[in-house]
């Protein structure tokens, strides 16, 4: 069992920039490729960003692809979603998530998932 630990988010103004972070404490995260979904009011959770075990290899949604950064940090079991250039569609809840899989954009292929955290972007 993993367990995934979320901080950051919260309240932001339009294209203002923020940073989530998604931590395995105990645990070695390295052994799974991590992602990043959002669920907004009334809608279905989507994908958003995912990443290798190594890193080398990143996927982006559409929506906010340029805009939005998946990193990690094998040192510190963490990974991190820097958002920039925020809008008020990105409001959302955001889950991380790890897969054993290379690396995944389908949510059934992630085995464990964090908490989630509230991101609000005022307009």
């Amino acid at each position: 069992q993993v367990q995934l630990v979320q901080s950051g988010g919260g309240l932001v103004q339009t294209g203002d920039p923020l940073r989530l972070s998604c931590a395995a404490p105990g645990r070695t995260c390295s052994s799974y490729a991590m992602g990043w979904s959002r669920q907004a009011p009334g809608k279905e959770r989507e994908f958003v960003v995912a990443i290798t075990r190594s890193g080398a290899g990143t996927t982006y949604a559409d929506s906010v692809l340029g805009r939005f950064t998946i990193s990690r940090d094998s040192a510190k079991n963490t990974v991190y979603l820097q958002m920039n250039s925020l809008k008020p569609e990105d409001t959302a809840v955001y889950y991380c998530a790890a897969t054993r899989r290379m690396i995944s954009t389908t949510e059934r292929e992630y085995e464990y998932w964090g908490q989630g955290t509230q991101v609000t972007v005022s307009s």
